[in-house]
């Protein structure tokens, strides 16, 4: 089986562009501060050789930024484009190489290379994957080859509750879907405080 594309979908952490949603309750600074934290943890997964990772950057003109190392040069890029989130998925799945495809963001700083591992292990088979997120979307979906097709982001009603429904239920009625754990997605303050407690608690 090829190796999977992992394709990470990253805004870049500035002011007044990432983590509007954050910013308005914390403040702008202190969103960028989060937005980097999130971005750092998430670049980590970025580099293992079980699978090929492509950088998918908005906007546009900060495609060869390199944020003080948090974007590797070592790993190739691509442009985001416009549209919804739909047709940015459906973009990079297009430009992906043969083999399964991961989508993943850069909200859930809890991601790790084990879940990455165990998505490409379920992608094996004619199968899905999606690592749920509490508020409805997902903060990871995987897809196998043979199922690489663009009507699995019609119609779904992103940043929405049903948004991870909404996809599950464009996938052919044989295909093997995977769940991961849910982890915590940080588009608000609540969330962030909630990571925030859930870490003291592992610690």
């Amino acid at each position: 089986m090829s190796r999977p594309t992992l394709l990470i979908f990253a805004k870049t952490p500035r002011i007044g562009l990432s983590k509007t949603r954050l910013a308005d309750d914390v403040g702008r600074v202190e969103a960028r501060r989060i937005a980097r934290f999130i971005l750092g943890r998430t670049m980590r997964v970025a580099h293992d050789p079980a699978w090929r990772s492509i950088l998918m950057v908005t906007p546009r003109g900060d495609l060869h930024q390199t944020l003080g190392g948090l974007w590797p040069s070592s790993i190739p890029r691509m442009v985001q484009g416009n549209g919804d989130l739909g047709d940015r998925l459906t973009r990079g799945m297009q430009a992906a190489p043969t083999g399964p495809v991961i989508f993943i963001g850069t909200d859930t700083p809890d991601i790790n290379t084990a879940h990455i591992h165990e998505a490409a292990r379920a992608l094996r088979h004619d199968g899905a994957v999606f690592g749920p997120a509490r508020d409805g979307g997902f903060w990871l979906f995987g897809i196998s080859h043979r199922l690489r097709d663009a009507s699995v982001f019609k119609d779904v009603r992103w940043s929405s509750p049903h948004a991870m429904q909404d996809v599950w239920s464009n996938l052919p009625p044989h295909a093997r879907v995977s769940l991961l754990p849910n982890l915590i997605d940080i588009d608000t303050s609540r969330d962030w405080e909630m990571y925030k407690r859930q870490s003291r608690q592992r610690s």
